[in-house]
């Protein structure tokens, strides 16, 4: 972790990996930084990286809502996805599901789709947006405080009865609350919002595939 300090951390299937090391992330994720105990001495360590993560959908690979195709059990498949701790999956703001694209795998390369956006054009969104929150609040979102976010991230009374509904019905932590009203600021900066509208706040929620993936498989 201290060596992908202010670069990128790639964990492929996640899952593999025992809850405890999984764990471990949690304090680097929330601090930017790792102490490590041995004999008496604490040592810290810079940990301020970015952390991307690949799973599959449960042991087989092979669930994609249902479990037709599927060679693992709802037991099997929550086990599997256990090993994920709520506190780490609060701190995990993106999570995407993507689905199989059976196009892609034909020889001639499936149906060719234009690029709403190039590499160049990102790359300028991106910068534009993290200037704005440097002017607006001296750091990035990702570095606001808890306190800072009611400052930062003022919403409407109909936005913050939207956001107050779907924490409560998502079962959101504090944590994923406040991350979640931090990705949607970011997501409004994108968008060179001034406000946070309700639906910054419904594309932040709807990254939480992990979340309703677990629901889906309790509910089977």
């Amino acid at each position: 972790m201290s060596l992908a300090n202010r670069s990128l951390l790639f964990l492929d299937e996640l899952p593999e990996f025992s809850r405890h090391v999984l764990d471990c992330l949690r304090e680097p994720l929330e601090s930017g930084e790792i102490t490590i105990s041995r004999a008496g001495h604490n040592v810290k360590f810079p940990a301020n990286f970015q952390l991307v993560c690949a799973l599959n959908p449960s042991p087989c690979g092979q669930f994609e809502g249902s479990l037709a195709n599927c060679r693992s059990t709802p037991d099997q498949i929550l086990k599997y996805l256990n090993k994920l701790s709520g506190p780490l999956l609060d701190r995990i703001d993106i999570q995407v599901m993507v689905p199989r694209e059976t196009e892609s795998m034909r020889l001639n390369g499936g149906v060719k789709r234009s690029r709403q956006i190039t590499t160049a054009q990102g790359k300028s969104l991106v910068e534009k947006a993290r200037q704005r929150q440097l002017k607006r609040q001296g750091c990035l979102n990702s570095e606001l405080k808890p306190k800072a976010l009611k400052q930062i991230c003022l919403l409407s009374e109909q936005s913050e009865a939207f956001l107050a509904k779907a924490a409560e019905k998502m079962k959101l932590s504090h944590r994923a609350y406040h991350r979640t009203l931090r990705l949607a600021r970011t997501i409004a900066d994108l968008a060179e919002s001034d406000t946070i509208e309700q639906q910054h706040l419904a594309e932040a929620l709807n990254y939480r595939a992990l979340d309703r993936l677990i629901d889906q498989v309790q509910s089977l």
